[in-house]
């Protein structure tokens, strides 16, 4: 058995390289890394990793520079994550590649457009982010002379099919090779609160900056964000707004780092369990807030939800994603032939309609307006 250099003082119960369940394909490496660091490599490397830096988070690419996309935060994810798992003596390598591909399969548009695209799919099999991701590492990516994908290891991909959220909702039970009903990794459940904590405090940040959010209806509304504030007021009290923006959110992070971390040890010494093994049959979330702040945390999400995600402005860039994604998916069905070839010469082993979607969903927001102006544009070039 190869011998991985993973940290010493990992806990009994975390993932490791040497009991992975592999990958589908067996490979020889020029290298030594870990089979997890490996993995982040691959995905860090992907097309479709690159192709997040211009997709939605709420703003669209276009809006401007300042605003995260799927690739910051994706990488916000990441450090989040790597920051939970070492607290609690859990791999850090798995954590981070499990983050930095949770968002591979989005559309175009943020959650309007995947909203969209599983309307339009929902006669052939729908459309469902987690579902695609997996289908980009283990069909799409087309990098290897051996096999199609990325040939990740079976813990990284059971991570991706299994992260849920607030704003997911998997439908993955299908999925028999990746044990339904079965708790991943601890490490992967990091990723589902991380997720969480990454984007809401984004979305404070952008939506403050925006002009979209008001410090004092944050605060008004939302506890969390009003101690964030009281905190950093008392420590820095002349502090100018925009600096005393950037302290709060990086407080406010730190407040449910501290008690997710907090939180989950006790539930994990509190659970009994010594291995991984272990984990799956106690089959439990252990990862998780305490119900204090999760209630104070679900306030969070529901003024965001409110003041921000349905804000006019938003509203607008959602009505218009709708009908540039109809539009692009009804003139692709009626004539495959305006399908890159590529995609056009997969229509056979896999339906017409699955391909248009995993052509569409590849797209990033700018290249779907494009493409919309090239096919509905009359004076625009092909």
């Amino acid at each position: 058995m190869i011998s991985y250099h993973e940290r010493p003082d990992l806990a009994p119960y975390a993932a490791r390289s040497e009991e992975s369940r592999g990958r589908r394909h067996s490979e020889e490496f020029r290298d030594n890394r870990a089979p997890f660091q490996r993995d982040r490599d691959r995905i860090i490397h992907s097309a479709a990793f690159r192709r997040l830096e211009y997709k939605t988070q709420v703003f669209v690419n276009h809006e401007g520079d300042y605003y995260r996309t799927r690739l910051t935060h994706s990488i916000e994810v990441g450090q989040i994550s790597r920051t939970i798992a070492r607290a609690l003596h859990l791999n850090e390598d798995l954590a981070e590649a499990i983050s930095l591909a949770h968002d591979l399969g989005h559309t175009p548009f943020g959650h309007s457009g995947e909203e969209v695209l599983n309307n339009l799919m929902k006669d052939y099999g729908g459309f469902e982010h987690n579902r695609h991701g997996l289908r980009v590492v283990e069909e799409l990516e087309d990098r290897y002379p051996d096999f199609k994908g990325l040939n990740l290891t079976w813990e990284v991909r059971e991570g991706i099919i299994k992260h849920s959220s607030y704003h997911d909702n998997p439908r993955n039970q299908a999925l028999k090779e990746y044990v339904p009903n079965v708790v991943p990794t601890l490490e992967a459940q990091i990723i589902n609160r991380s997720d969480e904590i990454a984007y809401n405090n984004h979305d404070i940040d952008d939506g403050l900056t925006s002009g979209l959010l008001r410090e004092q209806d944050l605060r008004q509304g939302v506890e969390l964000v009003d101690e964030a504030y009281r905190r950093v007021e008392a420590k820095h009290p002349d502090l100018n707004e925009t600096k005393k923006k950037y302290q709060a959110v990086s407080t406010l992070i730190n407040m449910l780092i501290t008690d997710l971390v907090l939180t989950s040890k006790k539930a994990i010494e509190e659970s009994g369990i010594k291995s991984l093994d272990d984990l799956r049959s106690h089959n439990r979330i252990l990862i998780d807030f305490s119900p204090e702040t999760e209630r104070r945390n679900r306030q969070l999400k529901d003024f965001l939800r409110k003041n921000l995600y349905r804000h006019y402005r938003v509203e607008r860039m959602r009505v218009k994603a709708e009908m540039v994604m109809r539009n692009l998916f009804g003139a692709y069905h009626k004539n495959p032939s305006l399908l890159p070839t590529k995609f056009q010469e997969m229509i056979g082993p896999e339906t017409k309609e699955r391909i248009i979607a995993d052509y569409m969903a590849g797209m990033t927001d700018r290249y779907a307006l494009d493409e919309y102006k090239r096919l509905f544009e009359p004076f625009e070039r092909t």
